[in-house]
């Protein structure tokens, strides 16, 4: 299984009744897509995000199904504008030991084929997350 979490700040103009639908969009976004098997959107408590997100997927090739379906894309386009800093983080049980490289790759191919996500990615104050795009990358 791999958990996949995000955790985001939003800009100080976007209004209290823009986060309550962007979580959700959040929400309705991600029961679309199949590989997503359970999911978890809502305040995020303890740190500097404001709203997050733990999704629950079962391997890599669902992994990269999630990453690149019409419904996660539509997502990033809708709800990246809105957000100032963003982090992603994966947690697997996976025994592979490629599989944090594999993630990685899922992340580089979709930034590379899919432009104008890296370019919402790479506009963002902070980004911390697998092959982080532009100004971003490690």
């Amino acid at each position: 299984m791999i958990y996949h979490s995000i955790r985001f700040t939003l800009k100080p103009e976007v209004t209290a009744a823009e986060k309550t639908e962007l979580a959700a969009t959040m929400r309705e976004l991600f029961d679309r897509i199949p590989a997503v098997k359970a999911r978890v959107v809502g305040p995020d408590f303890g740190g500097k995000y404001e709203l997050g997100a733990v999704l629950v997927i079962e391997d890599i090739a669902g992994y990269a199904e999630y990453m690149n379906h019409p419904a996660h894309l539509e997502l990033d386009r809708v709800g990246l504008p809105l957000v100032e800093e963003f982090m992603s983080s994966d947690i697997t049980d996976d025994p592979d030991p490629e599989t944090g490289a594999k993630i990685a790759e899922v992340h580089r191919s979709r930034f590379a084929n899919v432009p104008d996500i890296a370019e919402l990615i790479s506009g963002l104050a902070e980004y911390t997350g697998s092959a982080a795009p532009g100004k971003h990358g490690h």
